[in-house]
């Protein structure tokens, strides 16, 4: 039987090269037992193949058994394919043939065979190697003579990388591999599978099939057909049923074409505002901030020693201040000067020149700032003492500290009070 032959029995439609090449795979294929794995994107008419590989071998007076494997449940997967003892699990009240036993002899054909669990593929490998299965529930093993042929629409290399297909299982399905091309990619095969369906369904619903005009043909062969054939066949459907002109131009076909036909490409996400800066710049920007605050602690302590303990210009109590100064001394912390000053050239990149030189200036105010304020902070305990004649705590209270405290830098500076 030749190939046209093969396409008016089983009806595909259409000449293209690709399609011709699957077709006379599967014809070769059939007088042999080896295992098929049918390739293709969904609705391109996988399920043909299984068809005539079938129907063209020696077991073709036995069972065909086509197996959705997407379509059954998980838990219930491994009793419709291998069978089940009464009572092996609740709702078990009889045993069951599963589909391996009931076609013994013939062929199963296994489609979205991607979509088994990973322990049904083992139990599917054991098959394949050696034709024995075991029920659920049952510890007896049984043999069985059956041709397998899968089809899937998923890549099942990927699937392998990321651990959802056994490698061992694909080489063993993948004896004899037949890829089903896209219906975008058999042009010449569009409107003949339209005109098809629309004499399909004018038979069906009674009524004059469609016809489309040029410019229809044209738009309809030029469409993508993300759904290839199973789409095709649904608007042509649609179109049957809903127009009441059996004349259809390209506008009113626009209507059921889907208008997003171009590939939907995910996009990128940029969280936050600063979700595009890198480690450097959200380090430069950390290392300004903690400038700014070292310049503004800097100017409060400058304009407290230029204000000889009165008020400031902007407004900030001279008193508050030596009592915020004092409580790092007595909590024995490094004021943030000196935090600045130990890790700001450690952590500068060194190739930023102009920032190390700006950093290496504010460090070495920093440094002479520090060291003088042991002798104001002096010079200012002495004018206090002065001021109330020796009174120690009206001294502390002036100053912002207590009296205990400045009896301990009296101590410290060796104050003759």
């Amino acid at each position: 039987m030749n190939t046209q032959q093969i396409k008016q029995r089983f009806g595909i439609i259409g000449t293209s090269p690709d399609l011709d090449r699957a077709i006379d795979i599967a014809t070769q294929v059939a007088i042999t037992d080896l295992s098929v794995l049918i390739t293709g994107e969904s609705g391109v008419g996988k399920e043909v193949m299984p068809q005539i590989i079938h129907q063209l071998s020696a077991r073709k007076h036995n069972k065909y058994i086509a197996v959705n494997c997407g379509a059954i449940p998980e838990g219930t997967i491994d009793s419709e394919l291998f069978g089940h003892e009464k009572g092996a699990f609740t709702g078990a009240h009889d045993s069951r043939k599963g589909y391996f036993e009931v076609a013994d002899g013939g062929t199963i054909f296994l489609d979205e065979v991607a979509e088994l669990p990973v322990q049904t593929q083992v139990r599917l490998l054991r098959v394949l190697e050696t034709g024995e299965f075991i029920k659920v529930g049952s510890s007896k093993v049984m043999k069985t003579d059956i041709r397998i042929v899968t089809a899937t629409n998923v890549n099942i290399p990927e699937a392998i990388r990321k651990g959802k297909f056994r490698e061992d299982l694909f080489y063993r399905l993948n004896t004899v591999p037949i890829h089903l091309p896209a219906l975008r990619e058999r042009k010449d095969a569009i409107h003949l599978l339209f005109r098809k369906f629309a004499a399909d369904f004018a038979n069906k619903y009674r009524m004059p099939a469609v016809k489309l005009s040029p410019e229809a043909i044209v738009l309809l062969e030029n469409y993508r057909w993300k759904g290839n054939i199973r789409q095709l066949k649904n608007i042509a459907e649609q179109i049957s049923v809903i127009e009441s002109t059996r004349d259809i131009n390209g506008v009113i076909l626009t209507k059921y074409l889907p208008s997003d036909n171009t590939q939907n490409l995910p996009t990128v996400y940029k969280g936050g505002e600063n979700s595009d800066l890198s480690e450097r710049d959200i380090l430069y920007k950390v290392l300004f901030d903690l400038k700014g605050d070292v310049t503004e602690l800097k100017n409060i302590v400058v304009g407290l020693v230029q204000n000889n303990g009165g008020e400031r210009t902007d407004g900030i109590n001279n008193p508050a201040i030596m009592q915020s100064v004092q409580r790092l001394y007595e909590n024995k912390e490094q004021p943030p000067l000196e935090e600045a000053k130990v890790y700001t050239p450690q952590i500068l990149p060194r190739e930023d020149q102009s920032t190390s030189a700006l950093l290496s200036v504010q460090h070495q105010e920093v440094v002479e700032e520090s060291l003088s304020l042991a002798d104001k902070e002096k010079e200012m305990i002495i004018k206090a003492l002065q001021k109330y004649s020796g009174k120690r705590k009206k001294a502390a209270n002036e100053l912002g500290i207590s009296e205990r405290t400045l009896y301990r830098k009296i101590k410290e500076y060796d104050i003759n009070s």
